[in-house]
């Protein structure tokens, strides 16, 4: 901080690294000089124009990289534009077929140069707004410096406030001890005197302590703002810089439009000269094809003609070659019959000619002239008559000698056979009679028996027995009908199960009746039975024993006080069993 310019000047030139403010609010250095502002600014105006200062150079900042991105973007279109100009160009210098391709080509070519035309012109105003913000961004640092002058002339007066201050507290400090001790050597001050001192220092040390306040404030404020004012200051130099590599981008960027837009023209021309080029030799082809064509139906029929000539030809070769074939064959053939009729007849061949020529007539009644299709005919229905004789077999005789006594073994075992049949069939028609015999009484016998052996059981019952065939005693079943008293059903399916079982008791007594056994064994056949019906078979048992042994196996009580003698059968407790007799009564 400096009173003037001349002091400014002075300091600078001795030391170059040092920057000088003036009281005026003017900044001197070694490369910079900016003038102070006559008017002043509020302490908060100037830190809104600061803060704004700085939103405004980090727009500018940001402003600037998308200029240069678009530049770098406009840069690179404009290299694939010309890339893509150039492939265009190579494909123009290809084959005629290519020339849509090229043109293609080039239109996009010239596309890309106006889009990157286009992007230049945008590139050009954002560096033109760059460069008005770069202008405002300048405008704001050198106020923002300023200030800084500014609140250095206030820093100075404050430091001389603050000077003032610690005087008079100094000058007061030194009174009031004077007082006190003038006090305390004459007599006590009064209350007045006392309170006044003491309102002075209390008053001397808050503008002391404001004066600190105030210059500790504007120092901060001071290095604030020369911190701000030197960024921006470099902020505005790296824009300067940008924009002169901008400028150098874009200078190079409109000689490559210059020379992009001159290849473009002369593309065009070249694809002129070769859409020129490109009709004469569509009209030559299209003459060739004409040519071509007529060639190629006079080439086609001459292929036809000689195709046909060629088939011809080969119908001749092979009828030539089937000729000599049959020649040969048939001169084969006959020397084949030659030899055969010197080898099986000893006849030559002229005499054969001689006597059996086509110029003698066939032997018959009467001789015919000899035609080669009839005795062809007959050749081959003698060949036929022949071979269904088949060869000639010399032991024929013999084989037939040996079969007809063959035959007649074989007839007398068959007349042997025919009388063990007849013998078998009587014996088998004696067994059958004897059967039906046996069976008609045996079934007269049990059918007698049942009804009154049913009548027995069943008191008011009626029960017999019919056959399902009388007819054929040999296959016919036997069917029980069973009505018990106040019923009217007789088949037994419609039965209780009691009944049904009284009814097959009754069934076995009737057998045993008609055909005793010396004995019998029945197992429980009272188990379904009731008191009155199990009285009613053991009536029937008292009646079976007079003439045969009945083993019967139960658990009825009443069935067991009629036996002779009990067996039980009962298991120990080791798992074993045992037998147990008991006899009720003596047989007489």
């Amino acid at each position: 901080m400096v009173d003037d310019l001349a002091a400014a000047r002075a300091l600078v030139g001795a030391h170059p690294g040092l920057r000088a403010v003036t009281r005026d609010g003017d900044v001197l250095a070694a490369h910079l000089a900016v003038g102070g502002g006559a008017g002043g600014s509020s302490v908060l105006q100037m830190r809104a124009a600061l803060d704004q200062a700085a939103a405004d150079l980090d727009a500018a900042r940001v402003t600037a990289g998308r200029t240069a991105i678009g530049l770098e973007s406009a840069a690179e279109a404009e290299h694939r534009a010309q890339a893509e100009l150039d492939a265009a160009q190579a494909r123009v210098t290809e084959a005629p077929t290519a020339i849509r391709v090229a043109q293609a080509g080039v239109s996009a070519a010239q596309g890309g140069l106006d889009q990157v035309r286009a992007r230049q012109r945008e590139a050009d105003q954002r560096d033109a707004a760059a460069a008005k913000r770069l202008a405002q961004l300048e405008a704001a640092a050198q106020a923002a410096a300023d200030e800084a002058a500014r609140l250095a002339k206030s820093v100075a007066a404050a430091e001389e406030a603050r000077a003032q201050a610690r005087e008079e507290a100094a000058e007061l400090e030194i009174r009031l001890a004077e007082a006190e001790y003038a006090g305390e050597l004459e007599s006590e001050p009064t209350t007045d005197a006392r309170d006044d001192l003491a309102e002075a220092t209390t008053a001397a040390r808050q503008r002391e302590m404001e004066a600190r306040l105030q210059v500790r404030t504007a120092e901060e404020r001071v290095k604030g703002l020369e911190g701000k004012a030197d960024g921006l200051l470099r902020a505005a130099q790296r824009e300067r810089h940008e924009r002169a590599q901008a400028a150098t981008q874009r200078a190079r960027r409109k000689q490559l439009a210059v020379v992009a837009d001159a290849v473009a023209k002369g593309a065009a021309r070249v694809l002129r000269v070769l859409a020129g080029s490109i009709e004469l030799a569509a009209g030559e082809r299209d003459a060739a094809d004409l040519a071509r064509v007529a060639v190629d139906a006079e080439l086609k029929q001459v292929r036809l003609r000689v195709r046909e000539l060629g088939q011809e030809l080969d119908k001749l070769v092979n009828r030539v070659h089937g000729s000599e074939v049959a020649r040969t064959e048939q001169r084969l053939r006959l020397e084949q019959m030659e030899q055969r009729a010197l080898a099986d007849f000893g006849v030559e061949a002229e005499a054969l000619v001689a006597e059996y020529g086509p110029d003698v007539p066939v032997p018959g009644e009467p001789p015919v002239p000899y035609e080669r299709r009839e005795q062809e005919k007959r050749a081959r229905a003698a060949e036929r008559q022949m071979t269904e004789l088949g060869k000639v077999n010399p032991l024929a005789l013999e084989e037939f000698a040996a079969l007809e006594e063959r035959h007649a073994f074989l007839n007398s075992q068959l007349e042997d056979l025919k009388n063990t049949r007849r013998e078998l069939m009587t014996v088998v028609q004696e067994v059958d009679n004897r059967v039906q015999a046996m069976f008609a009484a045996a079934y007269e016998d049990v059918a007698r028996e049942f009804e009154q052996i049913f009548t027995r059981v069943f008191p008011g019952g009626d029960g017999k027995l019919v056959l399902t065939d009388p007819a054929d005693m040999l296959t016919t079943g036997i069917e029980v009908e069973a009505r018990p008293p106040g019923k009217k059903v007789k088949r037994l399916s419609l039965l209780s199960g009691g009944e049904r079982s009284l009814t097959a008791v009754a069934f076995l007594v009737s057998i045993f009746k008609a055909r005793p056994s010396p004995f019998y064994v029945m197992d429980e056949v009272e188990a379904a039975l009731d008191d009155t019906n199990t009285q009613r078979l053991l009536t029937l048992f008292e009646e079976l024993r007079e003439s045969s042994q009945l083993i019967v196996i139960t658990h009825n009580k009443r069935t067991m006080e009629i036996a002779d003698a009990l067996y039980g059968v009962s298991m120990r407790g080791d798992g074993v069993t045992q037998v147990i007799s008991q006899r009720l009564r003596e047989r007489v």
